[in-house]
């Protein structure tokens, strides 16, 4: 018998593989999951960028998705690329803080999309997440920092503050970054513009991102700055803020602060004021003792001595150096000069260059006569200085302050002050109705005195 076996359809080729397709699996090899996930995420991005809704649908998937962002930080260039830094600003954010956070991103790439994506982001969508645009912003800083270009981040980082302020009523962490930026190139001028003409009265972490340690580097930088540029009263104010900022323990920042602020305090005032009672007890104790230098230094000015001063200022040259004050205390001399020349106007009405000279300490009239000439074009004295004899004349302030522009100034600073009284007012509302202070004034009612002082004080990293 014959055996019989089903034979294949014509239109059915068993066990063929083409030419053809064997090039076509050659050409394209199975992409990575790793890449698709990228892939998706981006058209994700430019899908949800739209309404607020979609905003928060976005901004949830980003928060899950960064460990993924960090595996493939390498190749986030080329998202960034088909993405718009205005429209997917929250997407472009977390993007450039996953390369931000890479050893393998080169770091003038990193730069060059911060410079590039600052200017042109949405307010609206970094705002959602304040506290990743303050590490890009940082990162940003630093990499400048480190390529020995700080006046690089300058601009974009001027241009960071308005985009994440709610108003400029608001601290932000960009502005320590700023200012540091500023501080390392010497471009004191836009630096000291922003810190004379923007009143900050808010510091709100959950809207901008920023810490106590913001706080007090955007203090102590901005004291720097108007230190450079001769703004010592409001430097002054600066470090005070620095100083009495709520603590449980003591800041290095708090320190620097503290030993600037006694010698500022000297050139500017001739003294130092003794702490606020709202200053922290352990900020005030450690300080201390911490700066006994700073105090000996105090002590030795208010005597007026300038030989002693300058025994001292030797004597504490090696700390001074390494704090980086000793150029800041040789003012100091100066001023002292400068306040025995005033305290002889209170008491002659002319004298001559070598008497100011002999009564001060200066070694020649000619040493005089230049300080009094600098006094006089900084309207620090008023004073005439005779060619024919050497004679200096002492006069009243000539000043009547009934000029357009004094009356103009006045106006100013009543506004100012009006401003200033509903702000204080509104901040007294909010406080007076708040569900904390409430319950300290029903604590005190109960207890007979607030809570422990403790309750009152945020610690700060060091």
């Amino acid at each position: 018998p014959t055996s019989t076996t089903s034979l294949p359809r014509k239109d059915v080729k068993v066990g063929v593989i083409s030419p053809t397709s064997k090039a076509k699996d050659k050409e394209t090899p199975p992409r990575p999951k790793k890449m698709d996930q990228v892939e998706a995420l981006v058209d994700n991005i430019q899908a949800l960028s739209g309404s607020t809704e979609d905003l928060a649908k976005l901004h949830t998937e980003l928060k899950v998705a960064e460990e993924l962002l960090q595996r493939n930080s390498v190749g986030l260039s080329a998202s960034l690329a088909v993405l718009d830094a205005e429209t997917h600003s929250l997407g472009y954010l977390y993007i450039l803080d996953a390369q931000s956070k890479s050893a393998d991103v080169p770091k003038d790439i990193f730069i060059q999309a911060v410079r590039a994506f600052l200017p042109k982001c949405s307010p609206e969508q970094v705002r959602l997440a304040p506290g990743k645009f303050a590490e890009v912003c940082r990162a940003f800083k630093q990499g400048c920092m480190d390529a020995g270009q700080p006046g690089l981040a300058a601009h974009p980082l001027r241009t960071a503050i308005a985009k994440i302020q709610p108003s400029k009523d608001f601290l932000t962490p960009q502005h320590a970054d700023f200012l540091q930026a500023c501080l390392l190139a010497k471009l004191y001028k836009p630096a000291a513009d922003l810190l004379m003409k923007d009143d900050i009265f808010e510091a709100d972490p959950t809207a901008t991102g920023i810490v106590p340690s913001d706080f007090l580097l955007y203090c102590y930088y901005g004291a720097l700055i108007l230190i450079g540029v001769k703004e010592y009263t409001k430097a002054m104010e600066l470090l005070m803020h620095a100083i009495t900022a709520p603590a449980l323990s003591l800041s290095a920042i708090t320190v620097a602060a503290y030993k600037k602020f006694v010698v500022v305090s000297l050139i500017a005032n001739g003294s130092v004021l003794g702490f606020p009672r709202y200053t922290s007890a352990v900020v005030q104790r450690q300080l201390k003792n911490l700066c006994q230098e700073y105090s000996e230094l105090a002590s030795s000015y208010k005597k007026n001595n300038i030989t002693d001063f300058q025994k001292c200022v030797q004597q504490y040259s090696a700390v001074l150096t390494t704090d980086g004050n000793l150029g800041l205390v040789k003012q100091c001399i100066e001023s002292l000069y400068m306040r025995s020349i005033q305290r002889l106007t209170q008491t002659y009405l002319t004298l001559s260059l070598q008497d100011i000279a002999t009564a001060i300490g200066l070694p020649s009239s000619k040493d005089a006569e230049r300080r009094i000439l600098r006094m006089i074009n900084a309207r620090e004295i008023h004073a005439t200085i005779s060619q024919k004899d050497g004679m200096v004349s002492f006069m009243e302030d000539p000043e009547q302050y009934n000029t357009t522009s004094t009356l103009g100034l006045i106006d100013d600073q009543i506004h100012k002050m009006m401003t200033l009284h509903n702000k204080v007012a509104l901040f007294d509302e909010q406080v007076s109705t708040s569900r904390t202070y409430i319950s300290k004034v029903m604590m005190k009612e109960r207890h007979g005195r607030f809570g422990g002082v403790d309750d009152f004080e945020m610690s700060i990293e060091h």
